[in-house]
């Protein structure tokens, strides 16, 4: 296909996401079922295979830079086994000489052709939905449909989302326009003005090991679509997700007579990290980051070249109050506290509960009261084997594993995480969620993060005291959730000036099949860039930009009536 008619081969695609983005309501061109009527009839079985090709052998990306002998990898599945692939190596250096060199093509291509372009690249991603969900099932540890819709189609609908937005900032700008003032008797003043949009530079992006497609994919494409070459970091645990994308765009931009180099991989471990030296080099001009928050406060504080876009770690919170629908609160509770066994950058830790209870359709419940309901919803939820293993997916991390089993041995535990089995992987690691009772003021555990299957029941003198503590959780750590449940009206208005004050997403009142750690592309911000957790939001318009200048070019026109 000529590369000018991707543009208006995908123009229905893109008019529904911008459209999408202005009114913020439901759409999704990406089915997140892993049906076979959607998906053809082979795609389940291919995907499965492809990604068994893939195990025990050598990862290829043809003309990838500093390609030599050595290899990379090391990857380890939480469900039990080594994935045993290796992965091309390159340097920080070989990877920004080869950006810069593909660059000025780019930029050149113009808005349509770039954007063209990177709509393919997500169709395509598309159709690898299946071969994507076991890719990162078995570095992640989420569960099979969990990973392809998290993986899969939201993390497509994420990049599309950023497409879209860099798209509506750089179509409004005239690429020329002959510029006309009154000069009373004389002739007008009249100028010929080029406007030429520049990016950057080089772009990185520092992959996290939960969600390496969800969070990855928003930066990816806001940096490539507005020019910039985008070098691609994954986390040591979860390389394959990225390094499946980076292949598909590679071929998408060598087909299309682009320099696949654009986009370009790069590899590390933990005993040699490579993120610093990459993130600081002059030409990175342009960093996405989702992590913890020490290393990203480093690279806001050090890489000072680069505009940096982070999502680091919060602590997530819940507020109760006199409630009438106990029970529904902790039925929706239950799922989101056990989804992905708590390992979400949404996930909610701390629980704030008044000491002398709460009002419910059952009558007055003690603060301990409450806590049964919660463990009592909890442990009927994951009572089926099949719900629990779809739910729960497995641990990623050993500090993770650590975290929880420290956190099921205290005396404060009021539920106690369990083992459970797989059946068809005996070697999975996977645990059921913990919850802390715990005082305001008085014990430590919930003052900072607990990333993991962990949440703190907390006794605060009042909701009054709730909020105030909710206040101060949000400024000094950050918070991507904040949710309440309350029948007052009142305590309603305050929690969410609270929360509007601190730069946090509020939901009210869940009992139905939405939950608070669930973020919908082109509805919901996920972050808000006011406060620690984040310092952007995925996404809107200030995510995509400064990924990109506007550069004129004026020329006086002589004898304009000629």
């Amino acid at each position: 296909m000529p590369i000018t008619s991707y543009f208006d081969r995908h123009s229905d695609l893109l008019d529904g996401a911008v459209g999408a983005i202005r009114n913020r309501t439901f759409w999704s061109p990406f089915s997140e079922s892993p049906s076979k009527k959607i998906y053809g009839e082979k795609a389940p079985s291919d995907g499965e295979n492809a990604f068994k090709a893939y195990l025990n052998g050598e990862f290829e990306l043809h003309g990838h830079p500093g390609q030599d002998d050595s290899r990379s990898g090391g990857e380890r599945s939480p469900y039990g086994f080594d994935l045993n692939i290796s992965y091309p190596s390159a340097t920080p250096a070989d990877l920004i000489r080869a950006g810069q060199a593909a660059l000025p093509q780019w930029r050149d291509a113009g808005v349509q052709i770039r954007t063209g372009l990177c709509l393919e690249m997500l169709v395509r991603l598309n159709r690898l939905s299946f071969l994507m969900a076991h890719a990162v099932m078995h570095t992640t540890g989420q569960s099979f449909v969990m990973a392809f819709q998290a993986g899969g189609p939201h993390a497509q609908d994420r990049g599309l989302e950023a497409v879209a937005y860099a798209y509506d900032a750089m179509q409004v700008i005239p690429e020329r326009v002959r510029w006309e003032k009154p000069q009373g008797r004389n002739d007008p003043l009249v100028i010929d003005k080029f406007f030429r949009i520049v990016p950057r530079g080089i772009a990185a992006v520092i992959g996290v090991s939960t969600f390496p497609t969800w969070n990855g994919y928003p930066g990816l494409f806001a940096s490539l679509v507005t020019g910039n070459p985008v070098i691609v970091k994954p986390h040591p645990a979860a390389i394959l997700p990225l390094a499946l994308t980076v292949r598909v765009a590679r071929e998408t931009l060598e087909e299309a007579g682009y320099d696949p180099n654009l986009l370009t991989l790069l590899l590390d471990d933990p005993d040699h990290p490579a993120a610093k030296e990459l993130c600081t080099d002059p030409s990175v001009r342009v960093v996405d980051y989702t992590g913890g928050s020490a290393f990203g406060l480093w690279l806001e504080e050090n890489c000072r070249q680069a505009q940096v876009y982070t999502e680091k770690s919060g602590i997530n919170a819940i507020v109760i109050d006199d409630f009438s629908d106990i029970r529904g609160m902790a039925r929706n509770l239950s799922y989101a506290l056990s989804l992905y066994t708590g390992q979400m950058c949404t996930t909610p830790q701390n629980i704030y509960i008044p000491k002398d209870g709460i009002k419910t359709e059952e009558g007055h419940l003690s603060f301990d009261e409450v806590g049964q309901v919660l463990s009592n919803a909890l442990g009927e939820f994951l009572s089926d084997p099949a719900r629990a293993l779809a739910v729960l997916g497995a641990v990623q991390s050993g500090e993770t594993l650590s975290r929880i089993d420290k956190a099921s041995a205290s005396v404060k535990a009021i539920l106690k995480t369990r083992f459970l089995d797989h059946p068809d992987y005996p070697d999975a690691t996977i645990r059921t969620p913990v919850l802390l009772s715990v005082k305001a003021g008085e014990d430590k555990e919930h003052e900072g993060e607990i990333f993991g299957a962990v949440s703190c029941l907390i006794a605060t003198e009042s909701t009054a005291d709730s909020l105030a503590l909710l206040r101060k959780n949000v400024s000094e750590h950050g918070a991507i959730t904040a949710a309440l449940y309350t029948d007052s009206t009142e305590v309603i208005e305050a929690t969410q000036d609270v929360c509007a004050e601190t730069g946090v997403a509020l939901s009210i009142n869940l009992t139905g099949g939405l939950f608070v750690n669930q973020s919908a592309a082109f509805s919901d911000y996920h972050g808000t860039g006011a406060n620690p957790a984040a310092n952007a939001a995925l996404c809107d318009a200030a995510f995509v930009a400064n990924r990109f200048k506007v550069v004129e070019t004026r020329i006086p026109v002589e004898n304009p009536t000629r």
